[in-house]
């Protein structure tokens, strides 16, 4: 592949010239496009055509099904999306690690993750936006995935559009790996996997609810202990569908202690018993693998040993226990 950069490296401007090699020859525009740019997703580049800002031999192409040909030369002169109206703003939170090209978050109870009805700030994106100002020039501000306001524990964000892209396409491949902790109400007789499908709620639309023909959704888990009453639980995600521990869990009879949504709030705990406790993946630029975790909060331990009757190091629970 011949490539070279021809414009400046401004956080907001994308200008490239790339050469089609043998092997690409008879691919869409948009198909060779995305592979000769791989910072950049294939839905951006189509975009970029659709709008004319791709250009052969001077003039634009507005065609992403047209097929290339080897030795075409292609030029890219466009924009990534503007920060809008977020505004960076100091907000407390955790960074687990961080390099040049991604942050792990751990977050904690109560933030939510970006801006929405009834959020329009104080949000973890506004505190990453402040943190991290480069983040303005990368797809949604770096997110790589979301928790629930009251889930606590480790978020993944991208520093660069590259990052961005390259561990998007892992997620969406699950070939990153989530594993969380919870606590439910009630016990499985054993760990299983879940796998239905969820969709809104057809009369409240706050709620998931498993419905056919809707979006798959694949949820794994094990009991790491029980109680009388409860359960501490390991989960694992094969997808990632909004709510869908909590739906999922509920869906079986087991919604999460502290969770009014799904089931109802208990034992003192305002929200729900979930805790993103584990991230591994493959590091976006050296392709080594990343295992991160981040120990249970408080409020949980606590919680964890009211159930116990005992003092119990509780972060020492694994899959395998």
């Amino acid at each position: 592949m011949q490539y070279s950069e021809t414009a400046s490296r401004m956080k907001r401007h994308v200008a490239r010239s790339v050469v089609v090699p043998e092997k690409l020859a008879g691919r869409r525009l948009d198909a060779a496009l995305a592979a000769l740019l791989p910072e950049f997703s294939r839905s951006r580049i189509r975009s970029w055509i659709e709008s004319g800002r791709v250009f052969r031999e001077g003039a634009s192409v507005q065609r992403p099904r047209m097929p290339v040909r080897a030795r075409q030369i292609y030029e890219v002169r466009a924009e990534l999306a503007a920060a809008g109206s977020l505004r960076p703003e100091p907000v407390a939170f955790d960074v687990s690690h961080a390099d040049e090209h991604l942050i792990v978050v751990n977050k904690p109870a109560g933030l939510v993750v970006h801006p929405g009805a009834g959020n329009p700030g104080g949000t973890l994106q506004n505190g990453l936006l402040h943190r991290f100002p480069e983040l303005a020039a990368v797809p949604r501000f770096g997110l790589v995935h979301r928790l629930d306001a009251g889930t606590t524990g480790l978020l993944l964000v991208a520093r660069t559009a590259g990052a961005h892209q390259k561990l998007t396409r892992d997620l969406e491949a699950r070939r990153i790996q989530r594993e969380y902790r919870a606590i439910a109400r009630g016990c499985p007789v054993a760990g299983g996997t879940i796998d239905q499908p969820l969709g809104r709620h057809p009369r409240d639309r706050l709620r998931m609810a498993a419905r056919l023909g809707k979006r798959r959704a694949v949820t794994h888990f094990r009991v790491l202990e029980r109680f009388s009453r409860h359960c501490f639980l390991a989960v694992r995600l094969e997808t990632g569908r909004t709510h869908q521990i909590r739906a999922h869990l509920a869906h079986i009879g087991f919604p999460l202690v502290g969770d009014s949504l799904y089931g109802r709030g208990s034992k003192g705990l305002p929200r729900p018993a979930l805790h993103a406790r584990e991230l591994r993946l493959e590091h976006p630029e050296t392709a080594g693998e990343c295992v991160f975790r981040a120990p249970l909060p408080g409020d949980i331990c606590a919680l964890l040993t009211e159930l116990a009757g005992r003092e119990s190091d509780w972060n020492d629970y694994s899959w395998n226990r």
